[in-house]
């Protein structure tokens, strides 16, 4: 099930349409090209995961101004109504392309380029930034929780602590694209298909006359799930050997023993789930579920994983859903090219910075990832203009962009090429098919084992290259070059 359509244009900053209305007063035939994409990668780590993608397609589909919307312009008092009468008629007109979700992406790189005409390009910035920020965020961060739990399962649990509704929703779904197993938040479920789960709340048990009572009755309500909590009042005096003797029950009344176990949501979890363990094993149970939950993050759960702890499932909250580290993705929509008229070449135009990583890179680009062709491992992503093209059975030289004198030649037939963005709406028209949360969690899954162990480890880990062609470092050159003349004239 999808989400339902939920007209989102106003969703977007006063400013992008008191400009609009600027082009309106000066009409122009201009199209442009505007590049959404990332400086610096989320929470210290090497790569960041694309999601939010469908979620951008659903809002430019449904993008009109309603009535109420023209109503509302109009008494901002700063609207004039022949402005306001074209919006009532406006819709996206333009391309769209985009790195397909559940792609592993790299700074400085377009995620997404709209090449439209200049007040289309400029109404979807916000958005565009609000959806996609967002979600490559949460999923970024699942995926390196994922990778900390070394193969166990990850359940999102957020949703109580997520900055609102839509946060909740739509974190959850980033969550399961970058790997978790499921969610506890159930509109999410419902929204996009994908697995829900869940225990009971210490509520539970203190409702009861005692823990025994309380752990029974959920045992018979859910045999096949029967996920006891036992840190309510002493994990190994009480919880754990109440747990036994509900789990020796089950197994005499002939139960499935089906996804039964403990989980532990306080105290030292190493050291109880050790214990636990050792209790369960011993009473014939060590096949059973140890969960953990308790504020835990990618790097408490490594080292939980390094001391040995006896946890094999993960119940992950606040610092997943609100990416606690680093609670802001930071993509930028920046202008790349102009052509005024519909044949003619498109300008490269580029935004100047004291700081060299602020400075873009201008033209019409499109982005190919480069394989190493034995280990399928990703060598390094090449920026180049749209329409160029490169032959694999030749040498290729590349260079950092920034540190120009550290230079890799990969010979011709050790690599391959795969370009990134796909089209994704043509003319104003929807042209994707987005796949299912699950089948880009799967897309995710493999795009993770596209990058070298040393580019995944969660502390200091290596960059992956993000070149520029030839052709495109000349054009940024040149344009550098133009502009420093420039500034220069005015002193």
């Amino acid at each position: 099930m999808r989400t339902q359509a939920q007209n989102l244009t106003l969703l977007t900053d006063l400013y992008e349409l008191t400009m609009m209305q600027g082009y309106f007063k000066n009409p122009t035939d201009q199209v442009v090209v505007f590049d959404a994409f990332y400086r610096k990668n989320p929470s210290g780590g090497a790569y960041a995961v694309a999601a939010g993608l469908e979620q951008v397609i659903e809002y430019i589909r449904d993008l009109h101004f309603a009535p109420d919307d023209v109503d509302y312009l109009r008494s901002l008092g700063i609207f004039d109504e022949d402005f306001l009468e074209y919006l009532r008629g406006f819709h996206f007109t333009g391309d769209i392309y985009a790195i397909p979700e559940g792609t592993v992406v790299f700074p400085r790189e377009p995620l997404l380029k709209v090449v439209a005409p200049m007040m289309e390009a400029q109404l979807v910035e916000t958005a565009i930034l609000n959806i996609i920020n967002h979600q490559s965020l949460i999923a970024t961060k699942a995926s390196r929780v994922v990778y900390a739990a070394k193969g166990d399962g990850i359940m999102e649990f957020g949703l109580r602590r997520a900055q609102g509704p839509d946060a909740g929703i739509y974190g959850a779904r980033a969550a399961m694209i970058g790997g978790c197993i499921g969610t506890s938040n159930v509109l999410t479920g419902k929204m996009f298909d994908v697995p829900v789960k869940g225990t009971h709340a210490h509520s539970w048990i203190m409702s009861f006359p005692d823990e025994y009572t309380a752990f029974k009755t959920y045992a018979n309500l859910y045999p096949d799930a029967c996920i006891l909590l036992v840190d309510t009042y002493d994990v190994l005096e009480s919880g754990v050997p109440n747990a036994i003797r509900v789990f020796r029950e089950m197994k005499a009344e002939g139960r499935s023993m089906k996804g039964y176990g403990i989980r532990i949501d306080s105290g030292d979890l190493a050291y109880l789930s050790k214990k636990a363990y050792e209790m369960l094993e011993q009473a014939g149970f060590g096949d059973a579920i140890i969960s953990a939950s308790s504020d835990l993050d990618e790097y408490l759960i490594d080292s939980l994983k390094t001391q040995g702890a006896k946890i094999n499932s993960w119940g992950v909250g606040t610092n997943l859903i609100t990416s606690s580290d680093c609670p802001a993705f930071g993509g930028v929509y920046k202008l790349a090219a102009v052509k005024e008229k519909e044949n003619e070449d498109f300008i490269p135009k580029i935004k100047l910075s004291e700081n060299s990583e602020k400075v873009t890179n201008p033209g019409n680009k499109t982005i190919f990832r480069i394989y190493d062709k034995e280990s399928g491992k990703i060598r390094a992503d090449l920026i180049c203009l749209a329409d160029e093209t490169f032959d694999e059975s030749k040498d290729m030289i590349i260079f950092d962009p920034i540190e120009t004198w550290k230079k890799t030649k990969i010979k011709g037939g050790t690599y391959t090429l795969r370009e990134l963005l796909v089209p994704v709406f043509k003319k104003g028209m929807c042209v994707y098919n987005s796949p299912s949360v699950m089948e880009i969690r799967d897309i995710c899954t493999k795009e993770k084992a596209t990058l070298w162990e040393e580019s995944l480890r969660l502390v200091n880990p290596h960059e992956v290259y993000v070149d520029l062609s030839d052709k495109l470092y000349k054009i940024k050159s040149e344009l550098l070059e133009e502009m420093s003349m420039k500034a220069l004239e005015q002193i």
